[in-house]
């Protein structure tokens, strides 16, 4: 099968969504499919084959991130040339809509991964964001209801989108490649930080946004250091908050209790996840929350807040705790598990049976199944 996936965000820019295409990208193409990536050009991208870029120009708000002009002289006969059988858009924007009008020029089915509570977002506009909230969830429901497939990561968020679009709706979540954890080094995050071996590590890893919640893990710990100072906090990650959140852990005076690392290589985050005690999470606006997964494939507990897809990724008391955004319950949790050796093993133990579940190649079987019901559905309409 030949795959053209029209994306926002890729390589060298670093999030969710650009780890779940990654993953997605290169099992398919493991089992013995061809991808084509449709994506921005970076400053510092490099030229990879089946990768095609597109101008772009930095977002105002975060300068990081590079918006596609979806506009190319060579589009159409790449197109022609790959001969795709589907095509697949990581967004409702931008290249989505490229990816979107493509299909249609070409009659090609078209499958959209609805990976972001878009609503969540409009605190990057720099205006408007009350309205533009409303007409982010109108823009999204329309874009919908203009494909033949809106794939979920998680049941839960299927649930919300589903009543209100026309479109089949299915849960395929992200897989995780649990293969590349079996080589972590666990010691590698205590030795580069100099983290001594009676110091447990508390770690979070992900991109340092607003709607991450890092402020909130910040107090969490503010107030657990009191009763577990030996401890540490290791946040992974970079983004448009982490100078804030810098300052704010400066007036908390954690000293080197908190530790930013800044964005690491991929070899690195495997071996931080590995390396850490437990996994800390409270974003409440995750389709999924891929990084509790990837902490399960390291044999890392988490607490996390139980929200939106978030919930599905941690089964309380079995690989972790979730629980409301309660900074009392949230600590109590942490302390628990800090507390008491033998539980967070056995959570341990449970994580990396649980990871299995949700592998890259089984959730890529499943993708593939999804692509071949959508294709197989498009000819029937077609031959009417």
């Amino acid at each position: 099968m030949k795959i053209g996936m029209f994306t926002d965000s890729y390589r060298p820019y670093t999030s969710g969504v650009v780890r779940s295409i990654e993953t997605t990208a290169g099992k398919l193409t493991e089992l013995g499919h061809e991808v084509y990536i449709f994506a921005p050009k970076y400053p510092d991208y490099e030229k990879e084959a089946g990768v095609f870029r597109f101008a772009s120009v930095p977002t105002p708000t975060y300068p990081d991130f590079a918006i596609a002009l979806p506009f190319s002289l060579y589009l159409r006969s790449t197109i022609k040339r790959l001969n795709l059988d589907v095509i697949h858009v990581h967004s409702p924007f931008s290249m989505g809509l490229l990816g979107a009008r493509t299909a249609k020029r070409y009659d090609l089915p078209l499958v959209f991964t609805y990976h972001t509570m878009y609503d969540q977002y409009v605190h990057y506009l720099p205006f408007a964001q009350d309205i533009s909230r409303k007409v982010v969830l109108k823009l999204s429901s329309n874009f919908c209801n203009r494909c033949d497939l809106v794939i979920t990561p998680t049941e839960v968020i299927r649930k919300i989108v589903a009543p209100n679009v026309q479109t089949r709706v299915e849960a395929v979540p992200t897989g995780i490649e649990v293969d590349e954890f079996d080589g972590a080094d666990r010691t590698w995050l205590r030795r580069e930080y100099n983290i001594s071996p009676d110091e447990k590590i508390l770690l979070h890893l992900g991109r340092l946004g607003k709607e991450k919640n890092v402020g909130f893990l910040l107090q969490a710990y503010n107030k657990i250091r009191k009763n577990h100072p030996h401890t540490r906090l290791v946040i992974v990650g970079d983004g448009p908050e982490r100078e804030g959140l810098i300052e704010e852990a400066k007036s908390m005076d954690f000293g080197e209790k908190v530790l930013f690392t800044g964005p690491l290589s991929r070899e690195h985050v495997v071996d931080s996840y590995a390396g850490a005690d437990l996994f800390i999470f409270a974003s409440t606006t995750e389709t999924q929350g891929l990084v509790l997964g990837e902490a399960k494939a390291a044999g890392v507990p988490s607490v996390a807040v139980k929200a939106l897809g978030a919930s599905e990724m941690v089964k309380d008391g079995v690989d972790g705790y979730l629980t409301p955004l309660d900074m009392d319950k949230f600590t109590e949790r942490i302390e628990q598990l800090l507390e008491n050796d033998e539980l967070r093993q056995a959570m341990a133990e449970r994580a990396l049976i649980e990871a299995e579940h949700i592998s890259s190649t089984a959730m890529a079987k499943k993708l593939l199944g999804v692509y071949m019901e959508t294709i197989d559905d498009k000819k029937r309409l077609s031959a009417v």
